[in-house]
């Protein structure tokens, strides 16, 4: 019964996202005549040039896929992102018919365009970084990526995304130029607003996925292992994992411990490691850990 409660959860969820989603692209996004990236920066442009909605031409796109990663990819997450490509296109639909919405939205007027960019990206990282963390999707080239990881774990399909987001911006040049005395006027503005866009929102969504995860690793090299193992308990209320070691020029017997500890607490470890000769550790961050471990008291 709770698991369904929380998968009820997980569903509302991704359908608040993608009203969020509606709201920042009719508030900040569209009034300010920039293009974000992937296929929404596509459908942005057409709407702009054509004046067809983007919410009818991110259903044209993200239904198809949609119904590929069903059967390609991963049933849950083929659903989820489905359940947030409709909440997101037909709220958008709703919120063109109403007239009221108007008065809220960000138009910079071409001045000071950095700031509702700068809030469009926050917004779009945040959603993103929450669908992720739900196992879903904005769709489009979140699919795409899915996809082809699974396909071929060996391609980078970075290179693919930032080509795809480097063409949306390339396009937006001309797409976005102004005709001025019967003359055709091309600005780079669109083009870093886009980039600008890009960075906020990878940086936004990274951080929400990481989420407080984050952590430092210590590899630690010594020889007094039983009384550093001891302040790690006592002082850290860690455990550590102990490894047999040896030098490879004095063939010296050592041991190596593996600690993970907060990010609030690395200064202090590193205070630990000096407090002691013949001792040294390497230090990184890492993403995250997982798994279930018993507190020691």
């Amino acid at each position: 019964m709770q698991k369904k409660r929380f998968v009820v959860l997980d569903y509302l969820l991704v359908i608040l996202v993608g009203i969020l989603v509606a709201f920042n692209y009719t508030l900040f996004i569209v009034p300010n005549d920039f293009a974000p990236a992937g296929f929404n920066g596509i459908a942005t442009m057409l709407q702009y040039k054509l004046n067809f909605s983007i919410g009818y031409t991110y259903l044209m796109i993200n239904i198809p896929l949609c119904i590929l990663a069903f059967f390609l990819i991963d049933r849950k997450f083929a659903i989820r992102t489905f359940v947030y490509c409709i909440s997101y296109s037909l709220t958008y639909l709703l919120l063109q018919s109403l007239h009221w919405i108007q008065p809220f939205r960000y138009n910079a007027g071409g001045v000071d365009t950095i700031y509702p960019v700068l809030i469009a990206g926050i917004i779009s990282g945040f959603a993103y970084g929450l669908l992720i963390r739900r196992d879903s999707s904005t769709g489009g080239t979140d699919i795409i990526a899915r996809y082809v990881t699974r396909r071929k774990p060996r391609l980078n399909f970075f290179w693919i995304t930032s080509s795809l987001s480097a063409s949306v911006a390339f396009a937006s040049y001309f797409v976005y130029a102004q005709e001025i005395d019967g003359r055709i006027v091309y600005d780079l503005k669109p083009v870093c607003l886009c980039a600008l866009y890009c960075f906020v929102s990878s940086f936004v969504g990274n951080a929400i996925i990481k989420g407080t995860k984050a952590a430092y690793q210590f590899i630690i090299v010594t020889e007094r292992p039983e009384d550093i193992e001891a302040e790690i308990t006592e002082t850290f209320h860690h455990s550590a994992t102990r490894l047999k070691a040896a030098g490879i020029y004095s063939g010296r017997e050592k041991t190596m411990l593996l600690c993970v500890v907060n990010k609030h607490q690395m200064v202090d470890f590193e205070n630990l490691i000096a407090k002691y000769p013949d001792t040294f550790a390497i230090e990184q961050q890492v993403g995250g850990v997982v798994g279930n471990f018993k507190r020691v008291r």
